[in-house]
């Protein structure tokens, strides 16, 4: 039986959203898959576009989840959904993380674009 406490000393025994369990443990989760992610960000070169933009947020959304110790208010103010989805959202980052690590979209291309490959209508 999953559930979490509420601030208002309610217990949340569903998220209310299919595919969803409740996490009990939500901010510890949420706090380490931002630290993983901020260590993994660490390792991309400080210029790097998705760098910097991953790493404000990421710190961001971090800061909120260990200052708040209400769930409903940390969902609040970070703004995009439960905390559960906020944990789908930090495990995707962080595989993204690792992905841009592997895939060094920074650095100039192997070989010179196709005539229009960057051109939009």
């Amino acid at each position: 039986n999953r559930s979490t406490k509420m601030a208002s000393g309610a217990i949340k025994r569903a998220t209310g959203i299919p595919g969803y369990k409740v996490v009990p443990n939500a901010r510890e989760v949420l706090c380490n898959l931002y630290a993983k992610t901020l260590a993994v960000l660490q390792r991309l070169p400080k210029e790097a576009a998705y760098r910097k933009h991953a790493e404000q947020i990421t710190q961001q959304r971090l800061q909120v989840t260990q200052a708040e110790a209400s769930i409903p208010a940390l969902e609040e103010k970070i703004g995009c959904g439960q905390v559960e989805e906020l944990i789908d959202q930090a495990e995707r980052e962080l595989s993204l993380a690792n992905k841009m690590e592997e895939w060094r979209p920074w650095e100039p291309l192997v070989g010179e674009a196709p005539p229009n490959q960057w051109k939009w209508p």
